[in-house]
Parts: structure tokens; sequence; C-alpha cells
């Protein structure tokens, strides 16, 4: 199983690749605390969503696992999943888990 730790530097790596693309970056060198959507968030609506696109793959490609992150489920919480990397790390370690 992959660890949070693990889970964490790949959102890291994909953040690094992601922010070639925008024009307010993840602050990556925060680590886990940087903030991606919602209050101090860099991401919109939109570019969340490529994001998750681009996580997903990661995923896929990285540990050979599909998951979903945005469905139903994530996207009725109260709080969101996708508010920093650590709480998408803990989001995906959940989805790992579920699929194993």
């Amino acid at each position: 199983m992959t660890g949070n730790d693990d889970i964490r530097e790949l959102l890291l790596d994909a953040a690094r690749e992601f922010n070639h693309e925008l024009e307010f970056k993840i602050a990556v060198e925060l680590g886990g605390s940087a903030t991606l959507f919602g209050h101090d968030g860099v991401l919109d609506s939109l570019s969340l969503v490529s994001f998750i696109v681009a996580v997903e793959q990661e995923v896929a490609d990285r540990l050979g696992t599909a998951v979903t992150l945005a469905d139903e489920k994530a996207l009725s919480q109260s709080r969101s999943p996708f508010r920093s990397i650590d709480t998408m790390a803990e989001h995906i370690a959940a989805r790992l888990a579920e699929s194993a």
C-alpha cells in the first residue's frame, strides 16, 4: 500500500508540472500545506478539474491503479477534499484503500 507521504510527493510533482500552466502558482515549497482550492487556494473550478484529471493520470501511471477523485461523494462533503495537498493526499489514500 502506498503511504500518504508517497501520495503527497506524487501530488507535489503534479503541482510542479501544473504550475507551468498557471498564472498564480501552487506554493509547492509549503509541502502538504500548500492550498489548492477554496479560501486562499490558487485553483478556480476549471483549473481544479484539470488538476484532478492530471493527478488521476499520475496515480494510474505511477501506482497502476485507476481512481476517480471527483465524484458525488467527494463533491458533497462539507469540507472539500481538494483544499490542500495534504487533504487531497488523504482523499487519494482513502480511494486507494476502497479499491484494494
